[in-house]
């Protein structure tokens, strides 16, 4: 193997991926596997799970299949024991589980919206970390990868609740980074507009004219978010942490 290659290679590593059933979540998992790591997969629907990890074994990698809802305080510590139990180790944690919720004007969020929203993006991500991360540090290392959005940076009026979840997720990857250091590095990958299931409800039109006021004029395959993770789950990252790193074709 040479040493560019070897520096990516997640052999002998266990990634654990929530929102790993689809979108950019299943990317992330399937190119951990194909990078040599076993793979935790968790989600909401543990059939979907058990798809991507039947993906990941047929690759020749461990897969280990979890439901939960990560918005859900209580459900973390049993993800977090059944993933040690199984593999004895985490070596990557990747908070990439999200929503966000329709409405009109602002005035139509409800609290429970509002606490849907923040309670998955930024309550479990802090719950998660602070349990998987304090394991690595006493294992002596790992990499933690959250996943929020361009939106954090550029909210607009329909996006609210969630970019301002989103914003929390970039305090929180400098704050764990230093909380969590020096063994264990924390980093974020910034998402712009991939084409994921949640595309699927936009509007035609901006589907076809959002994009070209980007610097590459279209928007993202989910599996182009793999080299960014693969970066910050490998030794290639050794000495990044505390980044927020935008991944979303040059919006400007």
């Amino acid at each position: 193997m040479s040493v560019a290659r070897d520096r990516f290679d997640l052999t002998g590593k266990v990634a654990l991926v929530t929102g790993g059933s689809r979108g950019l979540g299943r990317a992330m998992a399937l190119g951990f596997a194909e990078a040599g790591a076993d793979v935790v997969v968790t989600s909401r629907k543990l059939d979907a799970c058990r798809a991507v990890a039947g993906d990941i074994e047929a690759m020749g990698r461990r897969a280990l299949a979890r439901a939960c809802n990560v918005s859900n305080w209580d459900e973390l510590e049993p993800l977090a024991e059944a993933a040690y139990e199984a593999f004895g180790r985490v070596d990557v944690l990747v908070n990439n589980a999200g929503m966000s919720l329709l409405y009109g004007d602002v005035t139509e969020v409800t609290e429970a919206m509002w606490d849907k929203v923040v309670n998955l993006n930024l309550k479990g991500v802090f719950r998660l970390t602070a349990l998987v991360g304090s394991r690595m540090v006493r294992h002596g290392g790992g990499s933690v990868i959250n996943v929020s959005s361009v939106g954090s940076i550029r909210p607009t009026p329909e996006i609210l609740p969630y970019a301002a979840a989103k914003a929390g997720v970039n305090s929180l990857t400098a704050g764990f980074a230093l909380a969590l250091g020096p063994s264990v590095r924390v980093n974020c990958i910034m998402a712009g507009p991939f084409l994921t299931d949640v595309t699927k409800a936009w509007d035609e039109a901006v589907l076809e004219t959002g994009p070209q006021r980007h610097a590459l004029k279209r928007f993202g395959d989910p599996d182009e978010v793999v080299g960014a993770a693969l970066y910050f789950a490998s030794d290639a990252s050794s000495f990044t942490t505390g980044q927020v790193l935008r991944v979303d074709g040059g919006i400007p």
